[in-house]
């Protein structure tokens, strides 16, 4: 894997979870798919738009699923049901090494936070089957940020720059979807693109 970092000098780095750290997005496409077809979908999720909400809150991914496909659900319950999935099927989450790799390097040197879309009853588990956990004293999920202020928004970053008492500008975040680089440079980051791990 080749993951090109920027030059200088940065106080502190910022890791997303999902796809950047581990390797659960095929995971969490399966559980998504489970939840969905138990409310109503007829057909399997499309992939590709599954993929391109990469780090977007989970309640607001069932959100714009039901959007999608046209169906009525309680976006809580369908949220719940997809996380039980998800870990039921933890043991397949395998880490990404290269950006474990670079993890321990930063936190041997300077503060280290996780910023995830996911929510902490499954972020913590899926850092701790990961052996990840004891890096990252703090751990930002949607639920420290106000609603609807997830990625893409730059809520959760700059929450963990200010727990990690460290200038937003002088952060580097390594994020592999979109929507988390959106939000990162949203909030005056320099950034790192984990190469997408679906293929």
């Amino acid at each position: 894997m080749q993951l090109e970092i920027p030059s200088g000098h940065f106080a502190a780095t910022i890791f997303d979870l999902d796809g950047t750290l581990v390797d659960s997005m095929p995971v969490h496409y399966l559980a998504w798919d489970a939840a969905m077809r138990a409310n109503g979908l007829e057909e399997p999720l499309d992939e590709e738009y599954f993929y391109a909400l990469g780090g977007v809150p989970t309640r607001r991914v069932a959100e714009l699923f039901a959007e999608r496909y046209g169906l009525r659900i309680d976006p809580d319950a369908v949220m719940h049901l997809k996380e039980e999935l998800y870990l039921e099927r933890l043991s397949a989450v395998a880490v990404i090494e290269p950006v474990a790799a670079e993890a321990r390097r930063a936190a041997a040197r300077h503060p280290v936070a996780i910023a995830t879309g996911g929510l902490p009853e499954v972020a913590i588990p899926a850092l701790e089957a990961a052996g990840l956990r004891s890096l990252f004293p703090i751990v930002i999920t949607p639920r420290d940020v106000a609603p609807g202020r997830g990625k893409p928004e730059p809520d959760m970053f700059l929450l963990a720059a200010e727990r990690m008492r460290v200038r937003p500008e002088h952060c580097l975040v390594f994020e592999d979807a979109e929507p988390g680089l959106a939000a990162a440079r949203a909030a005056g980051m320099a950034t790192v693109r984990v190469p997408s791990r679906r293929r």
